[in-house]
């Protein structure tokens, strides 16, 4: 069973920045895809980052420029740098992992930014 643990995440003003970090418990290059997405109550999940076992980094428009995304796999470690915060960017953040059509999740970690 692959667990994945989030961490780093915390209360911010406007214009700081976090690092999350996302441990997990097995071998991240066995996972096509990791990724971080954000649910804000009542609204759908959305992707954040993603990275690809190739290093191909993926974000939305609402992050790009902000947010970077980064792997280590001898440390089996995803990591989002996310500056520039905006109050907007408050959410619970998830990290995933895609191994196939598998879909791991982690329980998540609360980011606040106030104005």
């Amino acid at each position: 069973q692959v667990q994945l643990v989030e961490s780093g995440g915390g209360l911010v003003q406007a214009g700081g920045s976090l690092r999350l970090s996302c441990a997990a418990s097995g071998s991240i290059s066995s996972f096509g895809v990791m990724g971080w997405y954000r649910q804000a109550l009542g609204k759908q999940r959305e992707l954040v980052a993603s990275i690809n076992s190739g290093g191909s980094k993926n974000y939305p428009d609402s992050v790009k420029g902000r947010f970077t995304i980064s792997r280590d796999n001898a440390k089996n470690t995803v990591y989002l740098q996310m500056n520039s915060l905006k109050p907007e960017d408050t959410n619970v953040y998830y990290c995933n992992a895609r191994m196939g059509r598998v879909d791991y999740w982690g329980q998540g970690t609360q980011v606040t930014v106030s104005s």
